[in-house]
């Protein structure tokens, strides 16, 4: 645990056995190790554990870190078919612990972070896979209106909002020049797929290692990690998803190129399409190299923020540094997309 992530547990105790029904006395919180961006804590009190997930200190990018936007997302989603954490707790006043900050109920399940499954069985693998697109799908049918979500996005051409937003992000952490992000940078904003009328709440980082597992099954407990969430093109979610049978697996986020996946009984990319467009009622995919690119593109992004964060020590985790290189890989990838029109 960095020392610029330590909490005051005596004041934190306090504050929390005040304003949650049955919190006890808080023992003890425990930095959970992974996780890039809002550093995140297991507390042990008298009467069980929860989870505090926090805005990290410092100086912060414009609209990141958004644990508001979390907050009100999951609450949102607590009687839906996509299964989140219990939201009991949104602390706005800095005072507390030095951020915004907050409480949720902790889910023991488990999380993987190779896509491979090592763990798992081939038909475990397989169904694991069919359920996070059986969930994915049914979080883009939510009538987000009816939950109270019909203001959690802008209006307009999603990937143009999202281009520039990532750009300017990009531009804002950028530490050297990367040649592959600036020919995406041109590209991107000059071949927007038209208009489709598609517009979902979407979680934004949709990938294995933000769904927690249920224990001795393959089937999704809790999808965590809001922070990107938004209203938005549900493709949008569907290519990220897909991006790590395109991504190698020697990297700190690993992927599954060159991989045998069928001996491991994980879909391919044309089942995953095939079962999200069938559970969605919607037909074949138009633009989908476009989505693909994108995503490469944004993620990049991400993981320069990361870098940017892991230079000037606030980054959340011991890895992000590892993470952040990424981004000249990833940027790559996705210009080898816009070449060959990948499908």
């Amino acid at each position: 645990m960095t020392t610029n992530h330590l909490l005051d547990i005596d004041r934190l105790g306090a504050y929390l056995a005040g304003v949650i029904s049955g919190f006890g006395n808080l023992l003890g919180a425990e930095k959970f190790s992974d996780g890039q961006s809002n550093p995140s804590y297991l507390l042990d009190t008298s009467k069980g554990q929860y989870v505090l997930r926090r805005k990290p200190p410092g100086k912060l990018l414009k609209s990141a870190h958004a644990v508001e936007r979390e907050f009100r997302v999951m609450r949102a989603l607590a009687d839906t078919e996509v299964p989140v954490p219990r939201t009991l707790l949104l602390c706005e006043d800095p005072e507390v612990i030095g951020t915004v900050f907050f409480v949720m109920s902790f889910e023991d399940g488990q999380i993987f972070w190779d896509p491979a499954l090592p763990e798992l069985t081939a038909a475990e693998r397989g169904a694991l896979y069919r359920d996070m697109i059986r969930v994915l799908a049914a979080l883009h049918c939510i009538e987000f209106e009816s939950v109270g979500l019909g203001d959690f996005g802008r209006p307009g051409n999603y990937f143009a909002r999202q281009i520039t937003r990532w750009s300017e992000q990009y531009r804002a952490s950028e530490t050297t020049r990367i040649d592959a992000m600036e020919e995406m940078l041109d590209w991107l904003p000059l071949h927007l797929p038209a208009a489709d009328g598609q517009n979902t709440l979407i979680h934004g980082d949709y990938r294995l290692d933000n769904l927690i597992i249920e224990q001795g099954s393959p089937r999704l407990q809790a999808v965590i990690d809001w922070e990107l969430s938004t209203l938005g093109h549900p493709l949008a979610d569907l290519a990220y998803y897909c991006m790590c049978l395109r991504m190698p697996p020697a990297q700190q986020i690993k992927g599954l190129a060159g991989i045998n996946r069928k001996a491991l009984g994980i879909p391919d990319e044309r089942e995953i399409l095939s079962q999200y467009c069938d559970l969605r009622g919607i037909g074949e995919i138009d633009d989908w190299p476009f989505c693909l690119a994108f995503s490469f593109f944004r993620l990049a992004a991400i993981c320069q923020g990361v870098l940017k964060r892991a230079l000037e020590g606030t980054a959340s985790s011991h890895a992000a540094a590892r993470v952040g290189e990424m981004a000249p890989l990833l940027a790559q990838l996705g210009l080898e997309i816009i070449e060959q029109g990948d499908a």
